[in-house]
């Protein structure tokens, strides 16, 4: 689940697509709270397929309900000693850039698992893992295909920090649709 704060009225209706600098992803349950979705002046809550789905939207785990996975980030992001503040400000500046390098299909292969890219011939997101592409749906992963089968140009959807992040090591959850 990602939070980027209030996103909504008090009729539930989305008003913006971001309330803060920090854009987190959190666990679906943590120690026993409950609260209605969509609730009046609380964060709206945002759904993904995976951390990887999230990782591309721009989102970083939450250092509280998933304070292990943030530690994890942490260590593997590229600038040594970053705090969540950092990495904030860093996420931030690549999202407000648009800066979503182009590439071909003969370069996704320098990429490491868990980043998410979009086909611009067709529009069809991919996950690369395992050498492998994973058309990305709503409800999980397509069969994989070979990288040396995809042509054409691709935009990378993670941002350059977290591709670095996963390059160093970071491994986000992938949902289990993906069969290596």
């Amino acid at each position: 689940m990602g939070n980027r704060g209030c996103l909504h009225d008090d009729k539930q209706n989305i008003t913006s697509t971001s309330k803060r600098d920090a854009w987190v992803t959190c666990l679906l349950a943590f120690k026993g709270r409950k609260r209605p979705l969509m609730k009046p002046g609380q964060y709206t809550e945002l759904f993904f397929l995976d951390e990887a789905t999230a990782l591309a939207a721009g989102h970083r785990p939450c250092a509280e309900c998933r304070r292990e996975r943030y530690k994890a980030f942490l260590a593997a992001w590229p600038e040594t000693g970053a705090k969540a503040g950092d990495v904030d400000v860093t996420l931030k500046g690549e999202r407000v850039k648009g800066s979503r390098k182009v590439m071909s299909a003969d370069q996704l292969s320098t990429l490491p698992d868990g980043v998410l890219v979009k086909h611009l011939g067709s529009g069809h997101f991919y996950l690369l893992h395992g050498g492998e592409a994973y058309p990305w749906s709503f409800s999980g992963y397509g069969a994989r295909e070979r990288l040396q089968s995809l042509s054409g140009n691709f935009q990378l959807l993670t941002p350059a920090s977290t591709v670095a992040a996963l390059k160093n090591g970071y491994r986000p959850d992938i949902h289990p649709s993906v069969v290596v």
